[in-house]
């Protein structure tokens, strides 16, 4: 029997995130601190004093990171590992760091860049996302082909049997919406997102940070991390290149969570805020244990099921 970590990805921010963490672990004020110095600005004044940054893709994304990694580092005071990792999107970065590939405060500091740069990439109000709910993936697959007659329209985001996030511009998302309704879909959810994440219009980001990247020393993998790209565990010599595909790429989350479980998989921990990713697996295998790590209360939960 083996466990997980997996790792919260953008949109699981609130305010507040993180600071009882803060409050009462030394190890979580380390990491906390750690990314103000690294960034250069205070994280922790955005996450915690209602600011509307927060929201903001260059900072809801090394605020999303630090919180994780703050959890990551208590399990791992309390001696609670993993046997393998996996992020949604953003929180791959989390996952290849807590395998050792990169320091915290160069991750911190990459993740800060990788939101400038999707940021950048595509004009705002260019692009859009939407929430699929109730079709089948074929059926939605389908119905993106035909809406493409207007313009970009993919399936991006493979978060669970009956939802999916597709991404695109503007106008093809909302031809998409209407033709997913039509074909019967239970809900259509506009994402308040800055851009299509995880399509080929994100090239920009892509090139950006694999400049990035080049620059960075990477160290080998510790424990395995499937990445979303491909749902399969990857190796220490495809870091940069998973990372640059996957800003523009599908995120198969089902397809990673089952090729977990078939490595035999039964416990999933979600690290970083909110139970996002909880629900997903929950629905993609009601068989495996799932846990989160958010603040004292959930803690105290893993460690009493993991120690």
């Amino acid at each position: 029997m083996k466990t997980a970590f997996v790792f919260s990805g953008q949109g699981s921010q609130y305010n507040g995130m993180g600071k009882e963490l803060y409050e009462k672990f030394d190890v979580c004020r380390a990491i906390f601190d750690k990314a103000d110095e690294a960034l250069g600005f205070s994280i922790k004044d955005i996450m915690w004093n209602e600011s509307p940054k927060l929201n903001e893709t260059e900072y809801t994304q090394p605020a999303i990171f630090t919180m994780s990694m703050a959890c990551f580092e208590l399990l791992r005071s309390k001696s609670i590992n993993a046997d393998c990792y996996a992020g949604f999107s953003l929180g791959e970065y989390s996952a290849i760091c807590a395998s050792g590939v990169f320091s915290f405060e160069d991750g911190v500091r990459l993740v800060n860049k990788r939101g400038k740069f999707m940021t950048s990439a595509v004009p705002q109000g260019v692009g859009a996302m939407s929430a699929i709910i109730g079709l089948e993936t074929e059926v939605l697959e389908e119905v993106c082909k035909k809406a493409s007659n207007v313009g970009l329209v993919i399936c991006a985001n493979y978060n669970m049997p009956g939802q999916i996030v597709i991404a695109g511009e503007a106008l093809a998302i909302e031809k998409a919406e209407k033709l997913a309704q039509e074909a019967g879909a239970k809900r259509v959810i506009r994402l308040n997102v800055s851009g299509p994440f995880h399509t080929r219009l994100l090239e920009p980001a892509s090139v950006n940070l694999y400049n990035e990247l080049l620059k960075m020393e990477l160290h080998k993998l510790e424990k395995p991390v499937f990445t979303n790209l491909t749902g399969k565990a990857i190796g220490s010599d495809d870091i940069r290149e998973v990372l640059r595909k996957q800003v523009m790429s599908p995120v198969l989350w089902e397809t990673s969570i089952k090729e977990m479980i078939s490595c035999g998989v039964t416990t999933f921990v979600e690290l970083g805020p909110g139970k996002t990713l909880s629900g997903f697996i929950k629905k993609i295998d009601k068989s495996v244990n799932i846990l989160n790590i958010e603040d004292i209360k959930s803690f105290e939960k893993v460690v009493e099921s993991l120690c």
